[in-house]
């Protein structure tokens, strides 16, 4: 059945595809100029901080709202220092310092960094509490164990990287630490009474935080029957009337196995969106123009085949449209760390996952 240009253009407004190269393809130009929401920045995609500010002045050409989301979080996730590791302290190491001046300052020059870049949304703090020894894929990436601790740094994090305007992202919801499947292969499951896993999420909705990013986690407590990304009692329910956030959801990489593996890509998206979620993250090694048109058809057809409302894609649409507002006050992008833009930042072995967020 074909579908109406509007509609299509509809279901391009809450994608954030990767692609290959460190010059944006023709396919992307092409889409951006068609609506499409944004782009989701890999380690080989950056070599220099300079190449970054042209290539996303490049999108901004064809879109001037596009949203450019990466994953620094410094420490052992970070896309700009793939070769030599992050030259900031990581999470861990500064909830074992606890000083939350420290961290509001760390994330305030990392946020200008970002921005002189042209980087409007970094999919960071982790605000997991890595309170599960044998958890796989948080670790060091979480300010500690302890809920509390977690969220001062949280709310520092937040506040210092928005005040670059470089909008925070809150992830994994509702907390990937109580687990010990990594979701990029499983459905970890998160046991018990989250109350403690929240409080983080909590904090960063009060300090403001555009977006929060979910977690492919499964919450029985709250929904026996899909994962957080899928489920509308987490995401509607939970986040949005629970606990307030008005912000932009993000999923978490929709092409892991802890989605996709019961639905693909295109159904998993469809069915987030579904269940609150506002845009979708695709790209860690789909990275095609195949890939991101699938997605956009599975969405365009849910909502004609009834299964998503098309007030909940508007809804969606509208969310991401007004965090891109909010990020192209940035203004232009400079040339990166000092003003030199030539600090070179060689694509090699990611410090962390090279998939997912």
């Amino acid at each position: 059945m074909p579908m109406s240009r509007d509609l299509l253009r509809l279901a391009d407004s809450v994608l954030l595809p990767g692609f290959q190269g460190r010059t944006p393809p023709d396919w992307l130009r092409r889409r951006l100029a068609e609506g499409l929401a944004g782009v989701v920045l890999f380690s080989r995609n950056i070599e220099s901080w300079s190449q970054v500010a042209e290539l996303t002045a490049a999108l901004r050409a064809e879109n001037p709202a596009v949203l450019v989301g990466t994953d620094e979080e410094t420490g052992e996730v970070t896309r700009f220092e793939v070769a030599g590791g992050s030259t900031r302290p990581g999470p861990y190491a500064l909830g074992v310092v606890d000083d939350v001046e420290l961290t509001e300052a760390l994330a305030a020059d990392l946020g200008r960094d970002l921005a002189a870049a042209g980087i409007t949304i970094d999919f960071a703090p982790s605000a997991d509490v890595n309170s599960n020894p044998d958890n796989p894929v948080i670790g060091l990436r979480s300010f500690g164990a302890e809920s509390e601790l977690v969220a001062r740094h949280t709310r520092a994090f937040v506040r210092g990287l928005q005040s670059a305007r470089v909008a925070a992202c809150a992830k994994h919801f509702p907390g990937h630490g109580d687990t010990s499947v990594d979701s990029h292969h499983g459905v970890p499951v998160v046991g018990g009474d989250i109350e403690q896993a929240l409080r983080p999420f909590a904090a960063a909705i009060d300090e403001g935080v555009r977006a929060v990013m979910t977690g492919h986690l499964l919450v029985p407590s709250h929904d026996p029957s899909a994962p957080a990304t899928l489920s509308h009692k987490v995401l509607t329910g939970l986040l949005r009337d629970e606990l307030g956030f008005e912000g932009m959801i993000i999923t978490d990489g929709i092409e892991m196995a802890a989605v996709s593996g019961a639905y693909g890509i295109g159904g998993a998206s469809a069915r987030a969106i579904a269940a609150g979620a506002d845009a979708i993250c695709v790209g860690g090694e789909h990275s095609d123009e195949a890939t991101a048109v699938g997605v956009r058809d599975a969405i365009a057809n849910a909502v004609a085949d009834g299964l998503l409302p098309e007030e909940r894609l508007a809804d969606a649409a509208r969310r991401v449209t007004e965090l891109g507002a909010w990020a192209a006050g940035t203004g232009v992008p400079g040339a990166g760390p000092g003003g030199s833009g030539d600090t070179p930042v060689v694509d090699g072995p990611p410090v962390s996952r090279a998939t997912g967020c």
